[in-house]
C-alpha cells in the first residue's frame, strides 16, 4: 500500500490530538497538514495544545512544531494532501459547507462529525457492518461534479457500543431492541479537570444522543436505492442515554426481542455468533482493524470499562452477561472505547478501508 499524506481538521481538539497519535506511526498514512480555526493558524500545534493537551500519552515531538493552517484555507490545505480527517467544533451547517467546500476542491473528508450522517448520499459506515456502504460514493460525486472528493463519516460513538452486538442476529430476526448507554466524559470533549461537576455526579441527559442512538443504526442497516441510502424498517430502537462519571469508555445496557414464529437461537447459539463474527476489516487485513470484532466475557462482572476499553488497541467490542429476559427475549451488556472504535480509531478505520478499496486513488 502506498503511502497517503494526510490533514487533520480540527487538529487541536480531543478527537483530533487522538487522530495525531493515531496517525503518528500509520503504515499507509502520513500527516502533512494540522488544521484548525483562525485563531490557532500560524501558531505551531505544540504551542496551541499546551496546557490543554488531554490525551494520557504524550504529545508526539514529530507534531510539536508544524505550523496550524486555517482549515477555511481549503485549497491550502487541499493542495498538500490526498484526504483529510474532520474532527471540527462548529454548528452543523457550517460543518456541512465546510465538508462539502473539501470535497468539491477534490480532497475526499472522512469525518467524525454528525452533520452529514443524514445526506441521502453520503456513507455512515462501521467497516465490520455495511462496508458495501461505500458505493454510494459513485452517486455522492456525480452529485458534487468531482472525480475524486466525496464525504464519509462515522457512526455516533454511543451505538457502536451495541450495534456491532446486534448485528450478527438481526438475520435471524431480531426486531426490538432497547438500549441503556452509559457514556464517559471525552464523549463530550472533556476531562475531569475540565469538567469538575462531572466527578461524583451522574447526568441523565445527552443533547441529541437518543435520536442519533435510534436513528442512525437504521441507516447503517438500510440498502443502497439508486442515488441515495434508505433506512432499514425491519428493526425498532428506543434508547436513554445518560452520562456518567468515567474517562474513556461506553456502555450500555441492552435488551432486544425477536419476531413472533421465529426460532430464538440460544445463549449458546448467540454466544457462538458473536465469537466467530468479522467483517470486511478483517478480511481485508487492515491495519487497525481488531482481529477479533467481538469478545464475549462469561464472567458475570464484565466487561468493565478499566479491563476492557484498550482491548485490540480500543477497537474491539466486549460483550458479556447475556441471559433471557422477563419483557424482551434476551438482556446482554456490552462496552466499547468511546474515543478509539466510537471516534477516531473508526474514522481511521473507515479511512482504511476506502484506500484498501480505491476511492482515495
Amino acid at each position: 500500500m502506498k503511502k497517503y499524506k494526510v490533514g487533520i481538521i480540527g487538529a487541536t481538539g480531543m478527537v483530533g490530538q487522538r487522530f495525531t497519535l493515531l496517525l503518528e506511526n500509520h503504515p499507509w498514512f502520513e500527516v502533512t497538514v494540522l488544521a484548525a480555526s483562525k485563531r490557532s493558524a500560524g501558531k505551531t500545534y505544540g504551542e496551541t495544545v499546551e496546557g490543554r493537551w488531554h490525551m494520557t500519552a504524550p504529545l508526539p515531538e514529530k507534531y510539536k512544531d508544524m505550523v496550524i493552517v486555517d482549515a477555511e484555507n481549503v485549497e491550502e490545505v487541499a493542495s498538500q494532501v490526498d484526504f483529510c480527517f474532520c474532527a471540527v467544533n462548529m454548528k452543523k451547517d457550517e460543518i456541512r459547507d465546510l465538508e462539502d467546500r473539501y470535497a468539491k476542491a477534490e480532497c475526499p473528508i472522512v469525518s467524525n462529525n454528525s452533520a452529514h450522517r443524514f445526506t441521502d448520499d453520503v456513507p455512515m459506515v462501521i467497516p465490520e457492518i455495511n462496508a458495501d456502504h461505500i458505493k454510494i460514493i459513485d452517486a455522492q460525486r456525480k452529485r458534487l461534479g468531482t472525480k475524486r472528493g466525496f464525504v464519509a463519516v462515522k457512526s455516533n460513538c454511543s451505538l457502536q457500543s451495541y450495534v456491532p452486538a446486534i448485528h450478527p442476529l438481526k438475520a435471524l430476526g431480531v426486531d426490538k431492541v432497547l438500549a441503556c448507554t452509559y457514556q464517559a466524559i471525552s464523549g463530550a470533549g472533556k476531562t475531569f479537570k475540565t469538567w469538575p461537576e462531572m466527578v461524583d455526579n451522574v447526568i441523565p441527559y445527552i443533547g441529541g444522543e437518543e435520536e442519533k442512538s435510534e436513528q442512525e443504526p437504521l441507516k447503517i442497516w438500510g440498502k443502497i436505492e439508486g442515488d441515495k441510502i434508505v433506512k432499514t424498517d425491519d428493526i425498532s430502537i428506543t434508547s436513554q442515554c445518560i452520562r456518567v462519571p468515567v474517562s474513556d469508555g461506553h456502555t450500555a445496557a441492552v435488551f432486544m426481542s425477536f419476531k413472533d414464529g421465529v426460532k430464538k437461537p440460544t445463549v449458546e447459539e448467540i454466544i457462538d455468533i458473536w465469537s466467530n463474527y468479522s467483517g470486511r476489516a478483517q478480511e481485508l487485513d487492515l491495519p487497525s482493524a481488531p482481529k477479533h470484532f467481538l469478545h464475549y466475557f462469561t464472567e458475570p462482572d464484565r466487561p468493565q470499562i478499566k479491563s476492557e476499553r484498550n482491548l485490540e488497541n480500543g477497537m474491539a467490542v466486549s460483550v458479556g452477561r447475556l441471559r433471557p429476559d422477563t419483557q424482551y427475549d434476551y438482556k446482554f451488556v456490552c462496552m466499547s472505547h468511546n474515543t478509539l472504535r466510537g471516534a477516531a480509531g473508526g474514522a481511521v478505520l473507515l479511512a482504511e478501508l476506502l484506500c484498501a478499496e480505491g476511492y482515495m486513488d
